[in-house]
């Protein structure tokens, strides 16, 4: 499968943690199992995201959280690739628990007031849809394609956020009603730009697989397959 990283900086972080923490990862430390791990260290950021409403220090946790499934995304394809031992079952594993990370990290931090219910509900749709989209083109274009605004730039947003909610708990209100913080002017400049990368995704995603349908009906047998090698 092609991979495609647009991210510099996302190739950074993985070429640093590949030289440093992968190489010694013990032998018998499988690919799911690190996932594993990256989902618990998800479930606790989202754990102290809850709890910030009584604390907001709280939320130095999350930025642990975030920093352990960053990590451990990076780490379990790696060991999957190096030592043969990539799967579907482990791509959909990986795929599913980013989802569930970064969802309900939002609904936590919105039910802990650091933002505010209407910008969640902004925010909650984006991820998934770019995760959907990611999943079309390995199914049908057999590319692991990351968005511009890949994994590292989406958990360092969130830390970012974290950060605002801890240095920043005032509020202001809107000529329509609607009150907002600083966490959430952030949150929302980054889902603006997170919503652009989506739709630009699904557009590139669907101009090609309507070249592949053309090739598909134009009399010569093409098949999913081939359509892909054609492409490359």
């Amino acid at each position: 499968m092609k991979k495609i990283i647009p991210s510099r900086l996302e190739t950074g972080l993985q070429k640093l943690l590949y030289r440093t923490v992968g190489a010694r990862i013990p032998a018998q430390v499988t690919p799911n199992q690190i996932t594993f791990a990256g989902a618990l260290g998800g479930l606790t950021g989202i754990i102290c995201a809850a709890l910030s409403m009584w604390n907001r220090w709280f939320l130095a946790g999350t930025i642990c959280g975030l920093a352990c499934h960053l990590i451990c995304d990076d780490l379990d394809g790696y060991v999957a690739r190096t030592r043969k031992m990539t799967s579907r079952a482990g791509g959909y594993f990986d795929l599913l628990t980013d989802i569930v990370h970064i969802t309900y990290l939002i609904i936590a931090l919105a039910f802990a007031g650091v933002i505010q219910f209407w910008t969640a509900i902004f925010m909650v749709p984006v991820y998934a849809l770019l995760m959907f989209t990611a999943m079309n083109y390995i199914l049908h274009l057999d590319e692991f394609l990351f968005p511009r605004l890949g994994p590292i730039e989406t958990h360092l947003f969130f830390a970012v956020i974290c950060v605002a909610g801890i240095a920043c708990r005032d509020s202001w209100e809107t000529a329509l009603g609607f009150s907002w913080t600083l966490a959430d002017l952030i949150l929302l400049s980054g889902g603006a730009l997170m919503y652009c990368e989506m739709i630009r995704l699904q557009i590139q995603l669907f101009r090609r697989l309507s070249a592949c349908d053309k090739k598909a009906g134009s009399g010569t047998a093409f098949s999913e397959g081939r359509c892909r090698d054609e492409e490359r």
